[in-house]
């Protein structure tokens, strides 16, 4: 036991004190500060110049009540359109038209607005950035209202406000849960998703980690000297664990660091918009229980399998080319988290968060949005468990056969008789 601790001492200073290690760290919780700043200074320090626009009404009778409506408005506190030209029927559309776009590449004008003569045609806004919405919707919305006034009073029906006739109910939606209601404003989908993307990376990057630091110490023949003084089994385990303790330490900083984020994100955002309305985002203490143990037991699932790879192997060419067997559930994973976010209580949502490959990115995106009656988080951690002690002992068995063999890659058939070996 003495001899697996000063290996795991070993793996964790070794890690702690990569540049790597101590750079991620520190630059993934930056990077969440500097977003929720740049959200907020970009939402207060918005452009606010307004836009000249021209319109070329070919029916007649709607141009006054589109200029009215982008007059009126208002983004960042001033007038978003400036209505520079309003044409009337023309006699020729297609001069018209011409001489406005000469003014666009000219920079003189920003679009124009062209009314179709048949109010059942497209209407069409002429603009340099097309993927403008800023500007595409409350134009949209002016030329909509427009429209409906035109047709009320085609039917004798005089209204004044279109836009307080037609608008639309507020819905609100309210999160119900074991421990209250809260408001819901896209917080509980923040979370899921950025829980998913952290467990994700983690257990890939310190599986490849695990796999680059056996196939280090076997290319460097140091593997050589450290099975001549431990079994390769206890190399194994002291590798797996050291680097167990340094995802721990970055795992629990992201974690700490993504809670202070989103519970005081309002706070931040304030110092550049008191009135802004960012929801507040409480992450509950069962889930960052839950995610760590799923962190962990997901961990020594696919840091077995990356070890046993890095030992087949012997060179990083070979490695990447093996790496695939560990990867591919992981990715697997990826591909299906949308399908439990949809519906976390699914028969499919079900069946993936309970296959031990899938359930630690899976299962934790479930108990972020609804948590699973106990018996079937129960039965994930028994299968994960019982997956993760089989992968382990396979490993093993690879490491011991591989860690001194070099030359060509394996073949799946030659790591399986690797197994069977005593």
């Amino acid at each position: 036991m003495r001899r697996v601790w000063l290996i795991i001492k070993r793996e964790y200073v070794l890690g702690v004190k990569r540049k790597a290690f101590v750079v991620m760290t520190l630059l993934v919780p930056l990077l969440g500060i500097a977003s929720v700043l740049l959200v907020a200074f970009v939402s207060r320090h918005g452009s606010t110049q307004s836009l000249h626009i021209a319109i070329v009404d070919n029916a007649g009778g709607l141009a006054a009540s589109v200029a009215h409506s982008l007059d009126s408005a208002v983004a960042n506190g001033t007038h978003q359109f400036t209505v520079s030209e309003v044409l009337d029927r023309p006699t020729s559309p297609d001069a018209v038209e011409q001489r406005l776009r000469t003014r666009i590449n000219s920079g003189r004008l920003d679009a124009f607005l062209v009314i179709p003569d048949k109010l059942s045609q497209p209407f069409e806004l002429h603009m340099k950035n097309a993927g403008n919405f800023a500007v595409v919707q409350p134009v949209n919305a002016a030329v909509s209202q427009a429209l409906i006034q035109a047709r009320l009073r085609a039917r004798g029906i005089n209204v004044d406000n279109v836009s307080e006739i037609v608008r639309g109910a507020d819905l609100q939606i309210v999160k119900v849960s074991a421990s209250g209601e809260a408001v819901e404003r896209g917080q509980t989908i923040g979370i899921a998703i950025g829980l998913v993307i952290l467990l994700y990376m983690s257990l890939l990057m310190y599986g490849i980690v695990t796999m680059r630091s056996v196939l280090e110490e076997k290319t460097s023949r140091t593997m050589e000297v450290l099975v001549s003084s431990v079994r390769p089994v206890e190399l194994l385990t002291g590798k797996i664990l050291g680097v167990a303790g340094v995802a721990f330490t970055q795992f629990l900083i992201w974690i700490v660091s993504l809670s202070l984020l989103l519970s005081y994100g309002v706070m931040m955002a304030s110092l550049f918009d008191p009135g802004s309305s960012f929801p507040s985002m409480h992450i509950p203490a069962s889930l960052l229980i839950w995610s760590i143990c799923y962190f962990f037991a997901g961990y020594f699932l696919y840091s077995s399998m990356f070890a046993a790879i890095g030992a087949a192997c012997s060179s990083e060419q070979d490695a990447g080319q093996l790496q695939w067997l560990a990867m591919g559930p992981l990715v697997f994973a990826m591909s299906f988290y949308w399908l439990v976010m949809i519906d976390s209580t699914s028969t499919p949502s079900l069946v993936l968060s309970e296959i031990p490959f899938l359930a630690p990115v899976l299962m934790p995106l479930r108990i972020s949005i609804q948590t699973p009656p106990v018996w079937q988080l129960a039965l994930s951690v028994f299968l994960l468990i019982a997956t993760t002690l089989g992968a382990i002992w396979a490993s093993a068995k690879v490491y011991r056969v591989g860690v001194l063999m070099y030359g060509k890659r394996p073949t799946l058939p030659e790591l399986l008789r690797w197994l069977r070996y005593t």
